[in-house]
């Protein structure tokens, strides 16, 4: 992991974890709660860890394959919160890998 991607996933996760829930997020609010949850998580795990193991490496992948679905159905306060998520998700498997 470089210095620079550190910072930035530093960066990432700190604004995420300052946001606030979107309104009006859809139909599909259960889902994208649940990936919030489980990519929130697994950046948990990462800060405390330094690394992710396989099991969640390939649940963040399942997470970003999902987003990819979802996100067109999205307005723009959702989309901005959940491409944040997509953002990160994608950046803990660059940096996070064993």
């Amino acid at each position: 992991m470089t210095q620079r991607n550190n910072q930035d996933l530093t960066r990432l996760w700190d604004i995420h974890q300052a946001a606030e829930w979107p309104v009006e997020v859809g139909s599909r609010e259960g889902e994208l709660m649940t990936l919030d949850t489980v990519v929130s998580g697994c950046a948990a795990y990462f800060f405390e860890e330094h690394e992710l193991d396989p099991q969640r490496v390939a649940i963040l992948e399942d997470c970003l394959s999902d987003l990819e679905t979802v996100l067109p159905e999205l307005t723009e306060e959702p989309l901005d919160y959940f491409e944040r998520v997509k953002q990160l998700g994608a950046l803990l498997l660059e940096v996070g890998r064993r």
